[in-house]
């Protein structure tokens, strides 16, 4: 299957995917633990798009100095920092590991 005949066919299922959504009877999102799984897929979905981004390059397992980032973000959100300090501490921390030579 070439790569465009795979970008259409996902396209397609998210696209039914979320036409779906809209055939979902509202009593059922209403539940409660329907809405406490609903409530906790973004978070979940993104801290594992972070780890697989910061992880991994290609296929393969690295440390780099993205983890560094990734752990300077982690203790500037322990200190209630603003979103935007936060990206910038994580960016000048790797971009300074990687000065370094950490990379």
């Amino acid at each position: 299957m070439s790569a465009w005949a795979t970008v259409l066919l996902a396209s397609g299922i998210a696209f039914a995917l979320k036409f779906a959504g809209y055939l979902v009877p509202a009593e059922w999102l209403g539940r409660p633990r329907i809405a406490r799984v609903t409530n906790l897929l973004p978070p979940t979905l993104l801290a594992a798009l972070v780890v697989v981004q910061t992880f991994t390059t290609g296929e393969h397992l690295v440390l780099d100095a993205r983890v560094g980032g990734l752990l300077a973000a982690f203790v500037a959100l322990l200190l209630r920092a603003p979103f935007i300090v936060v990206v910038i501490v994580a960016a000048a921390t790797a971009a300074g590991l990687r000065a370094l030579g950490a990379s």
